[in-house]
């Protein structure tokens, strides 16, 4: 029976995740790190109010058998560049940072298809950069998810997001051969993949394109 850690818990595919997890017995736990109280309710749920830029608030949340992390945001939410790599990039760090200190074996975590640290695009570089810093950290078994555009009903709206999904699904049969990973693809899918790697456990580096992961979620 494990304890899963999740950041990221009120997002598209967080919030799925944490419904499969809290639905999937081999989870007798499911801790949620959040910056204010949630309102959801369940045996097998704890909600852990912390301040993702304080280190000691952290380190006494992060507990645990397995790290997911669904975190991200956009530039146009964050506000600037520099706010932005705060979240996606400081965030992430400093949480597998911890979670590695304290031997954590498993680390989970969401990124996007075409993620580079060389790329010349701010996104894109940003989340290569994070994989990169990541990977370097020597979990037992670390796991990078680089789906597509997530399809899923979202709190807010986002117009350059809305319109790159109806693109890829208006082409979606001509995206063949290595143009598949970019078809769209589910945030429930992507949660379910994320529940199912986790528990085959298969230790040593492991990144999944949106097409591999479509496929786990089955």
């Amino acid at each position: 029976m494990k304890t899963a850690i999740v950041i990221g818990a009120t997002g598209l595919t967080g919030t799925h995740l944490v419904a499969a997890l809290l639905q999937d017995n081999y989870f007798s736990k499911v801790k949620v790190l959040v910056r204010q109280p949630w309102a959801h309710q369940h045996p097998g749920l704890e909600s852990i109010i912390v301040d993702f830029d304080d280190e000691k608030s952290l380190a006494a949340a992060i507990e645990g058998d397995v790290f997911f992390s669904c975190i991200g945001t956009t530039i146009k939410k964050a506000g600037t560049q520099e706010n932005f790599r705060a979240v996606d990039y400081g965030i992430n760090i400093r949480c597998a940072t911890i979670a590695r200190r304290k031997d954590i074996p498993q680390f989970l975590m969401i990124s996007s298809i075409g993620a580079n640290p060389k790329s010349s695009n701010f996104y894109l570089r940003t989340k290569g950069q994070t994989e990169e810093a990541v990977l370097a950290m020597g979990f037992v078994g670390t796991y990078i998810f680089r789906p597509s555009f997530l399809l899923g009903e979202r709190k807010e709206f986002r117009f350059g997001e809305w319109l790159g999904k109806y693109l890829i699904q208006l082409f979606y049969f001509l995206l063949q051969g290595r143009w598949k990973k970019y078809r769209g693809i589910k945030a429930a899918t992507v949660a379910q993949a994320m529940v199912r790697v986790a528990k085959q456990f298969d230790p040593g580096i492991h990144i999944f394109e949106s097409d591999a992961i479509q496929n786990l979620g089955i």
